[in-house]
């Protein structure tokens, strides 16, 4: 797919994040890849999907996009969503058509700068770009660096923003009046109206994990509350 291809897929509509926690018995390529064709069969535009392994299997079942990404804890580092370009090109060649990278303002590993990244990514892998952002500063420095995409992922995750709530509407609602490229909503969508929301603000797409795909923390949320009654 081309870059201008992809992006106009990524409006309008659902996009599922299909994850799982690493102790689950749902953290399984299998599993994630029949979530993310059960989420297309029901009408999802795309889905995110961590991992090369994960990627791979759901691009087995589904052809409509899939934005990846790889998580990993870097030690002395905050940033863990795609957090250098190997990651990337893992993410690239298991099938992803977007890369999905942490584009806050924290320190990044191996002292890359997220300029250089952006341009590898687009260069060397021919992939197009979305920045999981915190902040409008974030974005806007992102747009800068020449992301494609920006996503307010990160919203609520980062020391600058621990003290908000997601969905970040306001900061959604910023995006869309000072930045150049198509955002998505990322982040505490629990709901259709969230969902409905977020478009109406103008958003190019939204995304929903937890409320769709989420059965651990959601059964374990369920049980805490009447736990003791």
């Amino acid at each position: 797919m081309t870059f201008d291809t992809v992006l106009d897929q990524l409006r309008g509509g659902l996009i599922v994040s299909c994850q799982a926690p690493a102790d689950s018995p749902l953290h399984d390529p299998v599993v994630i890849g029949a979530m993310a064709a059960a989420a297309v069969n029901q009408g999802a535009i795309a889905v995110r999907i961590d991992s090369p392994a994960h990627i791979a299997a759901v691009r087995d079942r589904v052809s409509v996009p899939i934005i990846g990404l790889w998580k990993q804890v870097i030690p002395d580092s905050e940033v863990y969503i795609t957090p250098q370009l190997h990651h990337a090109q893992a993410v690239a060649e298991a099938g992803a058509d977007v890369i999905a990278i942490d584009a806050t303002k924290r320190p990044r590993p191996g002292g890359e700068t997220l300029a250089d990244l952006v341009q590898h990514i687009h260069d060397q892998l021919q992939k197009p770009v979305m920045a999981d952002i915190d902040t409008l500063a974030s974005a806007q420095a992102a747009v800068a660096a020449g992301v494609d995409i920006l996503g307010t992922t990160l919203y609520g995750y980062t020391a600058d923003t621990q003290q908000c709530e997601p969905p970040g509407f306001e900061l959604l609602s910023n995006l869309i009046d000072q930045c150049s490229v198509p955002c998505i909503c990322e982040g505490g969508i629990a709901s259709p109206t969230a969902a409905q929301q977020a478009l109406k603000l103008g958003a190019s797409a939204v995304v929903v994990g937890t409320a769709i795909t989420g059965i651990d923390i959601l059964a374990q949320r369920y049980q805490a509350a009447i736990a003791h009654l």
